[in-house]
């Protein structure tokens, strides 16, 4: 059974400003992603669905997950506030399918259901900015450089463009406003019309119209979208609008036009027009043909004069080790780093007994090898398996090595819903913690102790739970290998092992037990 990806756009929140396709699309599906914020707006509409949601910058795994479900055969609506294909999930499904080779014809069914974005629903809230040519920028500089933002403001502000800013301003990122304020008072009067919606018909709204010059004067965030008029804008009894450029043809306080509907678009009547008011432009064709003799006539431009876009580099970023139980660097392993590091790259030594390189390199592969040749274990980073295990004394309790060292070469540096730590102690004292890991195994006179659903941080943080001991050594390679995939094929994005495991409440047959502590909390002082 082939599934479906609905790609839904519920606007800007409220019940009366989505549409109809969009909650029968919410109520067809068997699950619905989305960002924790975005499902909350829209709980009334998806009671008893597969709910699976995630928190900011977790975009990749809400499309993963999407497509990994819709491939199994089922319906799942990926939601985004405003329209799926403005700064929404559209495109990054589609870059997820194209990843994996999908193809129209014959691959999932792809349905996007259009919403209204920010710019309209904010523009509605303020009267009629948006009526001339508009365009929206994102402040975000997470995804794209800054330099190119720059660009960018500065190019529409030139233009005389009515702007629509998006992502304004977080906690963290404050100077991006500052500057795009900075760059568009080079093209604009400090008294251009701007106007600030933050929530827009939701139930904390706020709407306010300012300048350009005191619009910093007023709180902005993540939930503000900024929209600045061009040089006609203008505020009449609290509606900002731009004009379309009807006053150059009409009379709008007449019933009578000067101007009759046949002569209206002759060129005489319209001089500031492309073809100022003089014969017709010549056609496409022409205009082409000369474009090429004008190449033509500069073929022979000197080579040192033609310049290239710099190409991007991507920032090459691995775990290595030098070994499972191994935990010494060799003098020559340590000069393989820094000669791989070089200057503008970077190493970082974390509690996983890994280091975690970052270099910008156009050739990774190239990298790769070196770090292999010296004898590293190199694993990927991010939302992937890693095994941690002790030393085993130096070697001396070598008898768990074997095993170690197979679930490595297994699994090691698998791709899962959240990082996953396995903790392997060679002995009872478990003196490395493996307890406290994801899976944690311990080696115990001759057999395996298994632990499950450890939760590493936080105030009920707890050791991972017994679920069986004296396991052959045999079994547990092929054990651990099972509780894995039943993880990686049913886990949700972002969902940590302990998550999991209290959700699904039994893997591979171990039932789930409440191993968090119970805490009381003494009230505040302050009384908050």
């Amino acid at each position: 059974m082939k599934g479906k990806l609905l790609l839904v756009g519920f606007g800007p929140g409220s019940e009366k400003h989505i549409t109809e396709r969009a909650k029968e699309a919410l109520q067809e599906s068997d699950y619905v992603i989305g960002y924790k914020t975005y499902v909350e707006l829209i709980a009334d509409f998806i009671e008893g669905k597969e709910v699976i949601s995630t928190g900011m910058s977790e975009e990749v795994s809400r499309a993963q997950a999407a497509v990994k479900y819709a491939e199994q055969g089922k319906k799942v609506a990926v939601i985004s506030s405003g329209d799926a294909g403005v700064y929404g999930m559209a495109g990054l499904v589609y870059e997820v399918l194209v990843e994996k080779g999908w193809r129209e014809a014959d691959g999932v069914e792809v349905e996007i259901i259009p919403g209204i974005s920010a710019i309209n629903s904010c523009a509605s809230l303020l009267g009629a900015p948006v009526m001339h040519d508009a365009c929206t920028i994102s402040l975000s500089d997470h995804l794209t450089p800054w330099e190119l933002i720059e660009k960018r403001i500065d190019a529409v502000g030139a233009a005389d463009f009515v702007i629509a800013l998006y992502n304004p301003k977080s906690g963290k990122r404050t100077r991006q406003i500052v500057e795009a304020q900075r760059i568009l008072l080079k093209y604009r009067s400090p008294d251009t019309p701007v106007g600030l919606v933050k929530s827009a018909y939701r139930d904390r709204e706020q709407v306010i119209l300012t300048t350009l010059a005191d619009m910093l004067e007023h709180d902005i965030g993540m939930l503000t979208t900024v929209i600045i008029g061009n040089s006609t804008t203008f505020i009449y009894d609290n509606k900002m609008i731009t004009p379309r450029g009807y006053q150059r043809k009409y009379t709008l306080t007449s019933e009578k036009q000067p101007l009759r509907p046949h002569e209206r678009l002759k060129r005489e009547n319209e001089p500031w027009a492309l073809h100022e008011g003089k014969e017709e432009a010549p056609p496409l064709f022409e205009l082409g043909m000369k474009a090429l003799r004008l190449l033509d006539k500069e073929k022979d431009i000197p080579a040192k004069e033609v310049t290239f876009p710099k190409l991007i580099e991507s920032i090459f970023e691995v775990a290595v080790s030098p070994g499972v139980a191994n935990k010494k660097f060799s003098a020559q392993q340590l000069l393989v780093l820094s000669a791989v590091a070089g200057e503008e790259g970077s190493v970082e030594y974390t509690p996983h007994h890994q280091i975690i390189l970052r270099v910008p390199t156009e050739n990774p592969q190239q990298l790769t090898l070196q770090l292999q040749e010296a004898g590293f274990i190199i694993s990927p980073v991010g939302d992937v398996l890693a095994i941690k295990a002790c030393d085993f004394c130096d070697g001396e309790k070598k008898d768990a090595i074997p095993y170690a060292e197979e679930l490595q070469e297994r699994l090691g540096g698998m791709e899962l819903p959240k990082e996953l730590n396995i903790g392997i102690n060679g002995c009872g004292m478990a003196c490395y913690q493996a307890v406290n890991d994801d899976i944690g195994i311990v080696f115990r006179k001759g057999k395996f102790d298994l632990f499950l659903g450890a939760k590493p941080v936080g105030r009920t943080a707890h050791a991972g739970q017994p679920v069986a001991e004296g396991i052959e050594p045999a079994q547990i390679v092929p054990l651990i290998e099972r509780i894995v995939a039943e993880y990686k094929e049913k886990g949700h994005p972002n969902e940590r092992l302990f998550k999991f495991f209290k959700r699904v409440k039994n893997i591979q047959g171990f039932e789930y037990r409440n191993m968090e502590p119970k805490i009381m909390i003494e009230p505040a002082p302050c009384g908050d």
